[in-house]
């Protein structure tokens, strides 16, 4: 034997045994870390299943060695356990770790065993775990401070094997940081990428790295604020570790959550600028007018159908219009950051502007249709008297009421382009658009079912023209703010 504390390990080994339980009080958890091909790897798991076969119940966890979650995992338990990389197998159990024919934890200094004294150990490590109930050796492991996300393709891709090996030196170096591995022909993987490129301001093929304000994708290091740079260069690696170590020592979100936060931020958005933007004094002033017009001509049968035609047009108006917008402004990537301070900031000057009108309503010049468009907009409306006709007026009079109703919709539209892809900006152009057309369907129907009158109506939007102005700077200035708080802490 190497070590001359052989002795007194092999007396500890049998007393610990005589007074182990007959009936183990719990499972215990043994990591066994192993190598294809080793034949002592072999001989050791077979003696750790021998003992499970003769009664003694513990769960027993593989993990090939070289595999990149096996690889990781070991960098984290060395180090909690206070062990030296060395050959396999290696074993970890209770307060044990066995590495090669290593053994630490058995008493202050490492004792290093081998044959009959090795096994009769090691059965002595898990029967003092099952008689103490020891948690899993996991529960040893430092937290994890922050979790990165490294994208990759079943088969390999293109400089995939480079990223892994890459990423898995960092988390050697980095032995809190968590990595979470996704295969992109799984589920919908490919569009959680996508997401993330465009979260991060990243263009380029798998595989892809996410960590903290850190984007590798396409072989380029990506940071806010600063021109991407070729990974395999001196300056690439340097600000990718750095700003690795800037993730971890802050202990920066995980990407995936980042992106979570920000679509639930962005929806809710969405819905709350449409509702409080769908109280519109302009639309409602031009929809009584042309309710107003068919029940002076008799035709009350074809108010309900007249009112919905009419917001079915603004409806058709203000989606291509946004649409077209939103494509438009989606193409300013390299000027994301930048851009949307600018928006942001203009909507806070307008919102501002919008709620003066609480007190002040009228004086100096309100937001809202100008005043020598107005005549024009009664006359066309006034003539409407079919169902097609108020179709169009609506299409028509989206272009006049455009200085009035635009603000709101053009800050979402920016936060839009900027956060959700194609597809899903479409799809909730529309939830905003059908949102904001509601109360033009609701007072359609209280006209029409003689709940109120048009002169009603009207009386009442005149007499809150100053809150509805109010209610529409408000929320251009609390998106507005939103929008930078979501670009300082990373979620837009």
């Amino acid at each position: 034997m190497r070590d001359r504390g052989w002795r007194g390990v092999i007396v500890g080994a049998l007393v610990g045994l005589v007074l182990a339980p007959a009936v183990w009080a719990q499972d215990v958890e043994v990591l066994f870390f192993y190598e294809e091909g080793c034949p002592h790897c072999r001989e050791v798991e077979a003696f750790l299943v021998d003992l499970q076969g003769r009664g003694i119940e513990f769960a027993l966890q593989r993990y090939e060695i070289y595999s990149a979650e096996g690889w990781h995992l070991l960098q984290r338990l060395l180090s909690a356990f206070g062990a030296e990389l060395g050959p396999v197998p290696m074993v970890f159990v209770g307060e044990v770790a066995v590495v090669g024919d290593r053994f630490y934890g058995l008493g202050p200094e490492p004792v290093t065993l081998s044959g009959i004294a090795y096994e009769m150990a090691l059965e002595d490590a898990i029967a003092r775990a099952l008689s103490s109930g020891a948690p899993s050796p996991l529960t040893q492991l430092p937290p994890t401070a922050t979790e990165a996300v490294l994208f990759t393709r079943a088969g390999g891709c293109p400089d995939c094997a480079e990223l892994e090996a890459l990423v898995l030196k960092w988390s050697e170096r980095f032995l809190s940081l968590g990595i979470r591995r996704i295969d992109l022909s799984v589920g919908d993987a490919a569009s959680t990428f996508d997401k993330l490129k465009r979260l991060y301001g990243a263009h380029g093929d798998a595989p892809g790295f996410f960590a903290g304000d850190l984007a590798v994708v396409g072989g380029q290091v990506f940071l806010p604020r600063r021109a991407p740079v070729a990974l395999e260069s001196a300056a690439g690696r340097a600000a990718a570790e750095e700003a690795l170590a800037e993730a971890v020592e802050t202990q920066a979100s995980s990407p995936l959550d980042r992106l979570r936060v920000r679509e639930q931020l962005t929806l809710g958005a969405v819905i709350v600028a449409a509702a409080l933007d769908s109280v519109n004094p302009c639309d409602f002033a031009v929809l009584i007018l042309l309710l107003g017009t068919l029940l002076v001509v008799g035709k009350r049968v074809k108010v309900i159908w007249a009112g919905l035609a009419f917001a079915a047009g603004i409806f058709v108006a203000y989606y291509t219009i946004g649409f077209a917008l939103y494509s438009l402004v989606g193409g300013i990537r390299a000027f994301r950051v930048p851009f949307i301070y600018a928006v942001s900031s203009l909507a806070i000057v307008i919102g501002l502007w919008e709620m003066k009108d609480l007190l002040w309503y009228g004086k100096w010049f309100s937001i809202e249709v100008p005043e020598k468009w107005k005549p024009s907009v009664k006359k066309i409306t006034a003539s409407v008297v079919s169902i097609p006709g108020a179709f169009v007026i609506g299409l028509v009079d989206s272009l006049f009421l455009a200085p009035c109703t635009s603000g709101p919709y053009i800050v979402i539209l920016t936060l839009l382009s900027q956060t959700t892809s194609r597809l899903q900006g479409a799809l909730w152009l529309l939830l905003y658009n059908f949102i904001f057309i509601l109360p033009m369907i609701g007072i359609t129907l209280l006209v029409h079912f003689g709940f109120t009158t048009t002169a009603r109506a009207e009386r009442w939007r005149t007499a809150k023209l100053g809150k509805l102005h109010f209610t529409t700077g408000l929320v251009m200035v609390v998106i507005g703010v939103g929008m930078i708080v979501g670009v300082r802490l990373g979620y837009l």
